[in-house]
């Protein structure tokens, strides 16, 4: 057998049928006799629903039913929670104003659902929901977090004073504010994180249908954790056994966090199914994808570093204001606290860190976890300071970033901020990847570049990330409402094939050939014979999903301890076959062999005999197959450095990317090919970020000015060069694939890569992200004129 193990540049099973047009995506279901639902959402940010007139509506063809947020209040339907329970400085928990699938008295964001209509067509639907008379008391809405804190500002919510979601603190202040009193030097600096939309290929869907019979419900929807999407559904929303609700997420095109959540309107369609009787489909479209999928970062931040002399780091503070949106999502308020704040120390042996968070509704759609999910927001802090601090001190970045990197020999490493990081070789990181990006080389470059009127700069960004989001102890401890395990069962069947099943979800990372991968390195069966299957809660028994770059270092560690399993079974079939005492008994490369002679048995021979136990051990049960469930040690924390070079062209602002390098640490890696473009795409995210990408609202209005294509603009290929990757191996060493991660890694270090090489270029720090050609027109002109003005 051609070795498709771990660590082989394996072409991914499952590409053959979405290239081929065969995936089997939401939206492809339709269910005999379903109807079709489409929302009324609100054109004002904020405003008093003072009356709703449905009857026209409930007139027009092919309409069935048309309900408001008053109709499921009557059936007593719980609202969305948020997942995660936040305290502020004073111990007490994070405000969480009600969050209805409808809305009943107010409308809080463009977008928000006023009311569904349930037609035989989703046209008849549409029609008859624009024909729905709203009175409303439109109110002034407020849209950004500084704006939102002001005394006198608009209340989003009458039971958030202030707007006010918390206050919360992390790190040791006294050591941090001792460290700054001795410091001989302070780099201070002011950050805006963007807000993103996610915009994944496939836009999200939902079909559920009602069996009467079983009084059961299944729930088809584009979701990146179908069996928590299950737990919410039944526990804090309709209060139904799970047992009577089955989820299925299919083919999953793309969700980059935003498919993690409960949204309202799959909860709408499964009320509606069940009082109607019938399946009730609905299927987003790009608008409300931008008006309703949780939008990412939004963050505005002061940090400081505190440094001796000669560039020791000595504290980091940091204060963050982050927007929550109308309401929160179901784990947006970790997304700046825990998934943030304990990766403020970066790469570094900064003794002190302490950071302030204030969380903050807004008249905006929803925020929560997009790809990274805070470990991006806190890499721009600390990179953007870093950078910002090697220049004021006159020294050069990578200097400045090795004085200050954890050694190779200190770890497992206890930072201020809670993490204890698991292993790195960071300086070798950097050090390869300025070779491989001839940093050497760039001062004639950039004065090459000068000679034809072009600004040219290099940025660097020394990542980390926690990984593995886990374990379940500790999240518990923090306000987690969850268990961060997974779970794994390997079955066999008579004749040698496997199924995997696994509590994880793939969206695009290819799951369906690592997970393959690992499970035929550890039991020698071929790839071809090995089916995983993911996404239907009445399949896989439990599980928690995908996000947060868990898959492989929970899941796939799951998997490694079935494969244990269904091994020490196997061992005692073969022994019985072989005659021979069990501890005398090895497993290698798909046999089972007797120690010190040539005795040995095939695993399919021992699966076989498991479901044909003609010749079996009479106290040994028959077949072969074997559960697990993983709950790390720790997280798992993978690192590198990516090094972006830029040209800037002062007549236009525009900004070319000339080079880029990616230096990553990701453990133990499966498939190298899969990898990389992992780490492509996620680059990809981040220029993304960097460049161009933004969503804005009117200050005034509140209307999101950035509702589409034409307006909110995304990467091309044109945009990106010919990325550079390459990869060292340090392995994790708590789970048993010794692997990190890798699916965030890109996302979380472009942003501050390419910032950093745009400020070098243009000799300020001034400039926000996405740094448009017209902010970067600006900024050169700003300083032509200051020139001049001198």
């Amino acid at each position: 057998m051609t070795n498709q193990g771990i660590g082989q540049a394996v072409r991914r099973k499952e590409d053959f049928r979405f290239i081929t047009g065969q995936g089997h995506y939401t939206d492809d279901i339709n269910r005999p006799g379903q109807l079709h639902a489409a929302f009324l959402r609100s054109p004002h940010a904020f405003a008093k629903i003072k009356s709703i007139d449905t009857a026209t509506a409930a007139k027009m063809p092919g309409i069935v039913a048309v309900y408001t947020g008053k109709d499921v209040a009557v059936d007593k339907v719980g609202g969305l929670i948020c997942g995660w329970t936040v305290k502020d400085k004073k111990g007490e928990p994070h405000k969480a104003p009600r969050h209805d699938i409808i809305a009943i008295d107010h409308v809080r964001h463009v977008g928000d659902q006023v009311a569904v209509v349930i037609a035989d067509t989703y046209a008849h639907a549409r029609d008859a929901a624009e024909a729905i008379d709203v009175d409303y008391d439109v109110l002034k809405p407020v849209v950004d977090v500084v704006t939102a804190l002001k005394p006198g500002a608009p209340q989003v919510h009458a039971d958030v004073p202030g707007n006010l979601c918390y206050d919360w603190e992390f790190g040791d202040k006294a050591a941090t504010e001792a460290a700054f009193a001795k410091a001989d030097h302070v780099t201070k600096i002011e950050l805006l994180n963007n807000r993103l939309s996610p915009n994944p290929m496939e836009p999200r869907s939902a079909i559920a249908e009602y069996d009467a019979g079983l009084d059961s419900t299944t729930v088809y929807t584009t979701s990146q954790n179908p069996h928590v999407l299950r737990l919410l559904l039944c526990a804090f929303v309709f209060g139904l056994p799970e047992n009577k609700v089955r989820v299925i997420a299919p083919d999953v095109g793309g969700g980059f966090g935003s498919k993690i959540f409960n949204y309202a309107e799959e909860t709408v369609c499964f009320w509606a199914a069940r009082k109607l009787r019938k399946p009730v489909k609905w299927t987003s479209d790009r608008t409300e994808a931008f008006l309703t999928d949780a939008h990412g970062r939004d963050h505005v931040t002061h940090a400081e570093l505190a440094m001796t002399k000669d560039g020791k780091f000595l504290g980091l503070r940091v204060d963050t204001k982050a927007n929550m949106g109308a309401y929160l999502s179901t784990f947006a308020s970790a997304v700046p606290t825990y998934l943030y704040a304990l990766l403020l120390a970066g790469q570094y042996t900064t003794p002190a860190v302490y950071a302030e968070v204030k969380a903050v509704f807004t008249n905006t759609t929803p925020v929560d976890a997009y790809r990274g999910a805070g470990r991006p927001e806190a890499t721009y802090v600390v990179e953007r300071i870093v950078e910002a601090a090697a220049r004021e001190l006159k020294m050069d970045p990578v200097e400045l970033r090795k004085k200050n990197f954890v050694p190779p020999d200190a770890f497992p490493y206890q930072t201020p901020v809670a993490c204890v990081y698991d292993s790195g070789q960071y300086a070798k990181a950097i050090d390869e990847a300025c070779k491989m990006a001839d940093y050497a080389g760039f001062p004639k470059r950039k004065a090459d570049a000068a000679k034809k009127g072009k600004l040219r700069g290099i940025g660097f960004c020394a990542y980390i990330e926690a990984c593995g989001i886990a374990p379940s102890a500790v999240v518990g401890s923090l306000g987690a409402g969850v268990g961060l395990w997974e779970s794994a069962q390997i079955r066999f069947n008579a004749t040698g094939t496997v199924f995997v099943y696994t509590g994880s979800h793939s969206h695009g990372q290819g799951h369906e050939t690592t997970f393959a991968q690992v499970v035929s390195d550890k039991l020698g069966v071929p790839l071809d014979s090995i089916e995983v299957v993911h996404g239907d809660t009445a399949l896989v028994p439990m599980g928690m999903g995908t996000y947060g770059s868990r898959s492989l270092a929970v899941g796939g560690s799951a998997i490694v301890r079935a494969t244990d399993k269904i091994i020490e079974k196997g061992k005692k079939i073969a022994a019985h076959l072989m005659e021979a005492a069990v501890d005398d008994v090895v497993f290698e490369g798909g046999n089972f062999s007797v120690k010190g002679t040539d005795k040995q048995v095939p695993m399919a021979q021992v699966a076989f005999t498991a479901y044909v136990p003609h010749n079996y051990p009479a106290d040994l049960e028959p077949g072969l197959e074997a559960s697990a469930f993983y709950d790390p040690a720790n997280f798992t924390f993978p690192a590198g450095t990516h090094i972006a070079e830029v040209e800037i062209d002062a007549d236009t602002g525009v900004t070319t990317l000339v080079n880029w390098v990616a230096v990553d640490d990701f453990g133990k890696v499966v498939n190298p090919m899969i990898v990389e473009g992992q780490v492509h795409g996620g680059i990809a995210q981040g220029v993304g970020q960097a460049l161009m990408e933004g969503v804005v609202y009117d200050k005034e209005s509140g209307q999101l000015l950035t509702a589409s294509f034409l307006d909110y603009c995304m990467p091309r290929a044109d945009n990106l060069p010919s990325y550079k990757v390459g990869m060292i191996e340090t392995p994790c060493p708590h789970n048993p694939l010794g692997v990190k991660g890798c699916g965030e890694a890109g996302a979380i270090a472009a942003p501050a890569a390419l910032m950093n090489a745009i400020t070098d270029a243009l000799g300020t720090e001034d400039i926000t992200m996405p740094a448009t050609p017209l902010k970067v027109w600006n900024v050169i002109q700003s300083r032509h004129l200051a020139d001049a003005a001198e």
